[in-house]
């Protein structure tokens, strides 16, 4: 079977190119299923079920969605094994532009919003940056000189990557990721693999359940601003 992991920020339709893209491959008799990660709630997996995609929802609440999913991923894939699926396509909550959910050796797709501005794309990390495909979405709302830009600026952040404009309401463009999904190496298991990128550092008083502010309660991993002004009194 094989495994996808599809990663964006809130909002820029990864549940909808998902749902077409899903369609298609369901089209081609391959078994589609959805591992849903989300940080608070989700009424994805009711949506998903509402197509007939078997879907798993893990809800990160306090965690790093991005920690949730590495910890979790292992289960996801055993799941969709024992629900004889041929295609997992994992969804990430996505709710920082430093989130990381791609490993290596499978087939990783970033989604981003042509509504975001053109400087969007570098102000995303490795979600982005370490993407084998990137799917635009809303490129139908811009011009075609506002979505040729926008492309050109996800192809500065990630030259190697092809930026594929999908509508998710349409489907226009969903038969190009189906077709790069179809062609991507099966995963069979997750043991000894790495993530792409390590994940953003979550080891500091606040992370588990510091309220109170001030530097007496700041300890562990904490990185302070530099301000300009303090420099140049010194």
């Amino acid at each position: 079977m094989q495994l996808i992991t599809v990663a964006g920020s809130p909002s820029v339709g990864k549940t909808s190119v998902i749902l077409q893209v899903a369609r298609l491959l369901k089209q081609d008799g391959l078994a589609v299923g959805v591992a849903k990660f989300d940080a608070l709630s989700s009424d994805d997996g009711r949506l998903y079920a509402q197509h007939e995609i078997p879907v798993a929802v893990g809800l990160a609440g306090a965690l790093c969605p991005d920690h949730y999913f590495v910890s979790n991923i292992e289960d996801c894939l055993a799941w969709s094994q024992r629900q004889g699926l041929d295609v997992l396509l994992s969804e990430s909550a996505g709710l920082c532009n430093r989130c990381s959910p791609h490993i290596d050796g499978v087939l990783a797709i970033c989604v981003v919003d042509a509504l975001a501005g053109v400087h969007t794309p570098k102000k995303i990390g490795p979600m982005l940056r370490l993407a084998d495909l990137v799917a635009i979405t809303k490129g139908d709302i811009v011009s075609q000189v506002e979505r040729e830009v926008f492309a050109f600026h996800v192809r500065l952040a990630n030259p190697g990557a092809p930026a594929l404009f999908c509508n998710g309401l349409t489907g226009q463009g969903a038969a190009d990721l189906a077709r790069h999904i179809r062609a991507a190496a099966p995963t069979p298991s997750l043991e000894g693999s790495r993530l792409r990128f390590s994940m953003p550092a979550a080891v500091c008083p606040y992370c588990v359940g510091e309220t109170a502010i001030g530097e007496t309660h700041q300890r562990g991993n904490v990185k302070k601003m530099r301000f300009a002004d303090r420099e140049e009194s010194r």
